[in-house]
C-alpha cells in the first residue's frame, strides 16, 4: 500500500555534512520504512506524527489526507412511475476548492473508525444522524498539493434534515442528473459507482 502513516521523525544523521537544501529529518512509518525529507518541507506541509505520507512507485512523495465521504442514497415515491433512487451532493463553500461539488464528509480525527468519523462529519457539518451501510470503495487522488485518500460508504438518513451549515448549495441527483453538477475531481472517480448504487 502506497499510503503510510508517520511513527516517528527523527533528525537525519549526517555529521558535519551540509546539504544546500538545508537540514533534512527521517519519518519513521509504523510498518518500518523511512523516508528522508527536508525540515523545510516538513514545515510547509505541517507533517506531523500520526499524518500520512502517499509514497509513489517512482519515488516521489505527497502530503496524504485521510477522509471519509458519505454517498447518502435515498428512495423518492411517485404514483405515476416506480420508486427511484437518489443522492445526495454538497457544494463546496470554502477553501482552493470552493463551489465545487462533493460527497459529503470530512477528515479522520485521531483513534476514530471510518465509520465513526463519517457519522460525526454528516453530524456536524449537516446537522443529521445517518446510519453507514457498507463500505463501496476508496478514493486515491493526487491533486497538485497533496494526495486525497477517502473512504466511501454508502449511508442512509436515520434522522434529520440535512441542514447545510458550511456547504454554499446541496441537491438530490438521480442516476440521470448525476452529471449536471462541476464534480470536483477526486469525486469524479467514483461516479460509475454511484450510477450502478442508483439501478436502472
Amino acid at each position: 500500500m502506497n499510503l503510510h502513516k508517520i511513527k516517528d521523525i527523527t533528525e537525519a544523521d549526517y555529521g558535519c555534512e551540509e546539504h544546500l537544501d538545508g537540514p533534512h529529518a527521517v519519518l519513521v512509518f509504523e510498518d518500518g520504512d523511512k523516508l528522508e525529507v527536508t525540515e523545510k518541507w516538513i514545515a510547509e506541509q505541517d507533517i506531523k506524527e500520526g499524518r500520512y505520507i502517499w509514497l509513489r512507485d517512482d519515488g516521489s512523495y505527497l502530503k496524504a489526507v485521510r477522509v471519509v465521504g458519505a454517498i447518502i442514497v435515498a428512495e423518492i415515491d411517485s404514483e405515476k412511475e416506480a420508486p427511484k433512487k437518489i443522492v445526495f451532493a454538497t457544494q463546496r463553500g470554502y477553501g482552493a476548492m470552493k463551489d465545487g461539488w462533493e460527497f459529503p464528509g470530512g477528515k479522520i480525527e485521531e483513534g476514530e473508525t471510518p465509520e465513526e468519523a463519517i457519522v460525526r462529519e454528516i453530524k456536524e457539518e449537516l446537522d443529521t444522524v445517518i446510519k453507514v451501510e457498507r463500505y463501496i470503495d476508496t478514493i486515491e487522488y493526487d491533486y497538485s498539493e497533496f494526495h486525497l485518500s477517502m473512504d466511501c460508504f454508502l449511508c442512509t438518513i436515520v434522522d434529520g434534515d440535512l441542514v447545510l451549515k458550511e456547504h454554499e448549495a446541496a441537491r438530490w441527483l438521480t442516476k440521470e442528473t448525476l452529471d449536471s453538477v462541476d464534480w470536483l475531481p477526486a469525486d469524479v472517480t467514483i461516479l460509475d459507482e454511484v450510477r450502478s448504487l442508483l439501478g436502472s
